[in-house]
């Protein structure tokens, strides 16, 4: 089964930049969909961004961070990324890897993930 290790966050000041990192371990990182959640205090766990294991699909973001944050993933050293621009004091949260081993389905929900990391803080000061 696959395990997932979140690094690369922290303090920012707005407007600036984080790269966050999921490495995962076990089971079969390039047929799995993969998805960056956040949860910041007092609100429900939100997904930010998603890209499938198919090669060449879109990712899937939530409308406050288009055009701000890219999803990526390196099959080959069996890595999650999260490039985070223009970052926005509303971006601070607690930041979650997941994962989606069920191949086929909807994968935009969390309940549609059944691995997730520790999670990583972020944290943006105006």
């Amino acid at each position: 089964q696959i395990q997932l290790v979140e690094s690369g966050g922290g303090a920012v000041q707005a407007g600036g930049s984080l790269t966050l990192s999921c490495a995962a371990s076990g089971g079969t990182f390039s047929r799995t969909t993969m998805a960056w959640f956040r949860q910041a205090p007092g609100k429900d766990r939100e997904l930010v961004a998603a890209l499938t294991w198919i090669g060449g699909s879109s990712p899937l973001y939530r409308d406050p961070v288009k055009g701000r944050f890219t999803i990526s993933r390196d099959n080959a050293k069996n890595t999650l990324h999260l490039q985070m621009n223009s970052l926005k004091p509303e971006d601070t949260a607690v930041y979650y890897c997941a994962a989606r081993t069920d191949l086929s389905g909807g994968y935009g929900q969390q309940g549609d993930y059944d691995i997730w990391g520790q999670g990583t803080q972020v944290t943006v000061s105006s």
